[in-house]
């Protein structure tokens, strides 16, 4: 006895459905592998959050992926082709040679409005069959909304969308409108395989795009908002860092022989060095000399692949202040062996931040990470709470792809973190995600500044805790091999001017 097939839009009966990848940066990451074949997706957005850019990208991209593909983008009640094309012409994603063949554009306002969704429904049909269409784009779907007698006509067409891209594999998006704000669940929501939201929005003084995948039949995805840019080459999404990177990659390993940190005398307050595949947080005031540990950290091995990502510094600046210091890393970052990560403290998204971070980690197999500058990045992310569960997933998958990690964090002349800015919550806890703590102070004795150094912890490790005085000198950090000094000059300031503002 012999039944009905499964659907030419399905793998088989039961079997795993296709995926359709969307061609948007991040987007498939998000979703689990991309869309699937024969489903129905609504992309919803505000007006200029980028649903006509995200339209026509997903479309280029699935055309140009393979001869076989091809997509139909419908216009209803929406700009004309020619502008609509005009406008995404400067597009890196934009080719004109897939047009008309493989890439067709159809107005289908007019049979909208002379025959109502029937005629829609039978245009679609028609077109979809006849130019083979494996992708569809609907820009305008409010104004097939609009345009029903009734609630059931429209949740009718919609069903009757549904049954044509199943049967024939195709796949297909709903572009529509939304208003700022707006939650309330449609009819038509509840129908299809997937709800994309897409909104613009303002953070304070500076605007933000977001998307959140708010319903995804068919697999589990990364739920929340995620940070969208769009770029010379069109929408790029950064899902949300610790949603990404929940767990890590791969199981981390933290035996092996303590690193160097460059400096033998630091190496012996921490018991013998940076424990293997470790992060260590430096804190201290500004101008005490964070950078420069850094930067020794960095050129301690010409072995180890490096990288710095830097806030405050630009990569010649920090090129010049290696070489007036006469260290190592000013050869390594010239030949190649140390990279630099520069972002601006001014404005910038922090998943994008630490996806191009993880990106240069991977493809260069760096072993040495150093971050100047976590206040900055603590100020790029706006929301205060989520800097602890992003550092948590970074060094977890640091750990995991056998990185060692230094970052620096601004504190007061007497070693405390500093708190966030505007009332937010103290940014203290960072320490925690750190298996090392160096603090850094200065001490004030008659006319002269000391600069103090002190390990508060290691990981499996006996530190010496007590308070070193040092110098910058040519080589970097001339750390004291004992305390003596450091205890005469705390017993010689009176306790006001050592460490006070």
């Amino acid at each position: 006895m012999t039944g009905a097939g499964p659907s030419m839009g399905q793998a088989g009966a039961y079997g795993e459905l296709e995926r359709v990848p969307t061609g948007i940066a991040g987007l498939d990451d998000i979703l689990g592998g991309g869309l699937f074949r024969g489903g129905v997706y609504i992309v919803q957005g505000t007006p200029g959050s980028g649903k006509t850019i995200f339209g026509n990208q997903v479309c280029y991209s699935h055309a140009a992926a393979s001869p076989e593909r091809r997509a139909l983008y419908v216009t209803l009640l929406a700009e004309s082709h020619a502008r609509m094309l005009g406008h995404i012409a400067p597009l890196g994603f934009f080719a004109p040679a897939l047009i008309p063949d493989r890439i067709t554009y159809l107005s289908a306002f007019r049979t909208l409005q002379g025959e109502g969704l029937a005629g829609l429904l039978t245009l679609l049909r028609r077109e979809i069959a006849v130019r083979e269409a494996s992708l569809v784009v609907l820009d305008g779907l409010v104004a097939a909304e609009e345009s029903a007698a009734s609630t059931l006509e429209f949740k009718t067409f919609i069903h009757e969308l549904q049954t044509q891209a199943a049967a024939s594999g195709t796949t297909v998006l709903l572009l529509t409108s939304a208003s700022a704000g707006a939650d309330m669940v449609a009819a038509e929501h509840t129908m299809v395989d997937g709800l994309i939201a897409l909104s613009s929005r303002l953070s304070g003084w500076r605007a933000e795009r977001d998307l959140e995948v708010r319903k995804f039949r068919g697999s589990g995805f990364l739920r929340g908002y995620h940070s969208v840019r769009i770029t010379d080459d069109g929408i790029r999404v950064f899902p949300r860092i610790e949603a990404r990177l929940r767990l890590p990659s791969r199981r981390d390993h933290v035996e092996g022989a303590p690193l160097t940190t460059g400096s033998p005398a630091l190496d012996a307050m921490l018991g013998g060095g940076l424990p293997h595949h470790s992060t260590t947080l430096v804190g201290g005031p500004a101008g005490i000399g964070k950078t420069t540990l850094g930067l020794q950290f960095l050129g301690a091995d010409p072995g180890a692949p490096g990288l710095i990502c830097g806030f405050y510094e630009s990569e010649a600046a920090i090129g010049a202040k290696a070489r007036a210091l006469g260290l190592p890393v000013a050869g390594l970052i010239a030949a190649g062996r140390v990279g630099v990560l520069w972002q601006p403290a001014t404005e910038g998204l922090i998943d994008e931040i630490c996806a191009d971070l993880l990106g240069i980690v991977r493809n260069r197999g760096v072993r040495r990470v150093f971050i100047d500058g976590l206040d900055a990045m603590c100020r790029i992310a706006g929301d205060q709470d989520r800097i602890i569960r992003i550092f948590a997933a970074l060094t977890a998958e640091f750990r995991a792809l056998g990185v060692t990690a230094m970052y620096t964090r601004e504190t007061d002349l007497r070693g405390t973190f500093l708190d966030a800015p505007s009332g937010a919550p103290s940014l203290r806890q960072t320490s925690s995600v750190a298996e090392n703590v160096v603090l850094m102070r200065s001490c004030a004795l008659h006319s002269g500044v000391h600069r103090l150094i002190a390990v508060a912890k290691a990981r499996d490790a006996r530190i010496d805790p007590r308070l070193r005085v040092f110098d910058i000198r040519p080589g970097g950090l001339a750390i004291d091999d004992g305390p003596e000094r450091a205890e005469a000059i705390l017993a010689g300031g009176d306790a006001p001017s050592c460490g006070g503002e």
